[in-house]
């Protein structure tokens, strides 16, 4: 029988799990377990945390519903993809010493504003090593405890095996390494303390197994001890794998909780302004990234105010214009990296008599999300990135306004991958490349993801109505938000000099 390969996705809003049979080249089963946020306390409203036995807790329910689908005997390796940023701080024996601060947490816009300027370009809040500033800053006690830093993904990847280690793709989103070197940045982590260079793990290359399940995992999972544990990778690089994006010119959009765009690149591209993180990917190669933190959250806002259903909600939008008559709506509510405003807030521009209608104010939440990936892709561009087409993945890919949006707004036709669940896909991807001993970008192209036939293109039409709404956003937001702006708030959100 052909090998199995099991894909696990711990996310933000849940854990997913896929099997993959190397023979039939398809998912054969799969599994998925939905958890949240810890409640933030009062008068702290830029807190997001999980408890890392949540992940475990996730991890192990979504792959014991696909496992039951299966010959659990025959999977061979497991791949795991992470949310990436969120430290998580072990003390003595590997024993958690407090919640995950997770990427969306905003607590630490001072720490990354200092960073920023003794390093010389941007850190936003979610990069870890401004959290490991403000832990050693906020909490010095539990610091003072700390002897291991990990991630999610790599936290659970020493559940699994026992050994802490880390993947040069999820380890960028530390603010600690040096990604062309993809090696440990002495600079970086000197500026958070000296110290913090005995604490970080070992760094994997892309094909290099953690190792195989603990007894006590492998009898949790139901799988064998000798089951091969891939280094893992942050859920954008897994994505990437899992759409088959492993060529110029391709880029994947993907509308989750966050808003990411993202492409691989055969050299790091270094942007000081931070607007650009400079990624490794998970093949050897590099994948600049752009994420924002408010995207298919904002939509959700307006459809739950109004008490409608998705499909109500888009149908009315869908007979509303391109540019909502002159309404954006700036969806900055949780505050936002790209751009670098962690104190800003949403706000609704150009309201006018007649125009407080659901479907509108729903349509400009889904605009405005996409001019803020929008911005991104220019910024990418500015450093010679080419973009040809866009892959379209996460839970918002699925509405069809919203494709048309996409393709409109970005002026570039839009594919969707056939599988939903990329970052998962492209874990056993992974697996199945350290199993079988092959590069994984090799294994990935034998096992090249389906995509749809069908293709979103835009409308030449649109063009100029979403130029105009997308200045609009712009401009808007630079005035509100932007430092120096009058309606800036005071600390926070600066970007360091180039």
């Amino acid at each position: 029988m052909a090998p199995l390969y099991l894909g696990l996705d711990v996310g933000t809003q849940g854990a997913k799990a896929v099997v993959y049979d190397a023979g039939a080249r398809a998912i054969v089963a799969r599994g998925a377990h939905a958890y949240g946020l810890l409640p933030a306390p009062p008068g702290a409203p830029g807190r997001a945390e999980q408890h890392p036995d949540t992940w475990i807790e996730g991890v192990r329910a979504a792959a014991g519903q696909a496992l039951a689908r299966v010959d659990a005997g025959q999977v061979r390796a497991v791949g795991v993809s992470g949310q990436q940023h969120g430290l998580v701080a072990l003390g003595e024996g590997g024993r958690v010493l407090r919640p995950s601060k997770l990427w969306c947490d905003t607590e630490s816009a001072p720490e990354a504003e200092e960073l920023s300027w003794a390093l010389g370009f941007t850190l936003v809040a979610s990069f870890t090593a401004t959290k490991l500033l403000w832990l050693k800053r906020r909490e010095p006690e539990v610091y003072a405890e700390m002897r291991h830093v990990l991630l999610p993904g790599s936290y659970v990847n020493y559940w699994l095996t026992g050994r802490m280690a880390m993947e040069a793709g999820d380890a960028s989103g530390t603010g600690l390494l040096d990604i062309t070197a993809r090696a440990w940045d002495a600079r970086a982590i000197d500026a958070v303390d000296p110290a913090l260079a005995a604490m970080l793990p070992p760094l994997l290359g892309p094909n290099e197994a953690v190792g195989t399940l603990r007894p006590e995992a492998a009898a949790a999972l139901g799988l064998r001890p000798d089951t091969l544990v891939a280094p893992g990778s942050g859920d954008n690089a897994m994505s990437a794998l899992g759409s088959g994006v492993t060529r110029d010119g391709q880029l994947v959009v993907s509308l989750g909780t966050s808003g990411t765009l993202f492409g691989v690149s055969a050299a790091p591209i270094a942007d000081a302004t931070g607007t650009v993180a400079p990624f490794c990917d998970a093949t050897g190669a590099w994948l600049p990234l752009v994420c924002t933190l408010n995207c298919t959250r904002v939509g959700e806002e307006v459809r739950e105010a109004f008490g409608l259903s998705q499909e109500d909600a888009t149908a009315l939008a869908a007979a509303e214009e391109p540019g909502c008559r002159g309404l954006n709506l700036l969806p900055y509510l949780v505050g936002e990296r790209t751009p670098n405003w962690p104190n800003s807030s949403g706000a609704l521009l150009g309201l006018r008599p007649g125009l407080l209608k659901p479907g509108l104010l729903y349509r400009a939440a889904l605009e405005g999300a996409t001019f803020s990936l929008l911005g991104g892709l220019e910024r990418m561009q500015s450093f010679g990135l080419k973009a040809r087409e866009l892959r379209l993945v996460g839970g918002g890919s699925k509405n069809k306004l919203w494709q048309q949006i996409v393709a409109d707004a970005f002026q570039l036709p839009v594919r969707l991958p056939e599988e939903p669940e990329s970052a998962a896909l492209g874990a056993a991807l992974q697996a199945g490349a350290v199993h079988s001993g092959t590069p994984v970008a090799e294994f990935v192209a034998a096992h090249e993801p389906p995509v749809s036939g069908h293709v979103v293109r835009p409308e030449p039409a649109a063009a100029a109505a979403y130029a105009a709404a997308y200045a609009r956003h712009r401009e808007g937001g630079a005035a509100l938000f932007a430092p120096g702006a009058a309606g800036a708030p005071a600390a926070g959100g600066g970007d360091a000099p180039a």
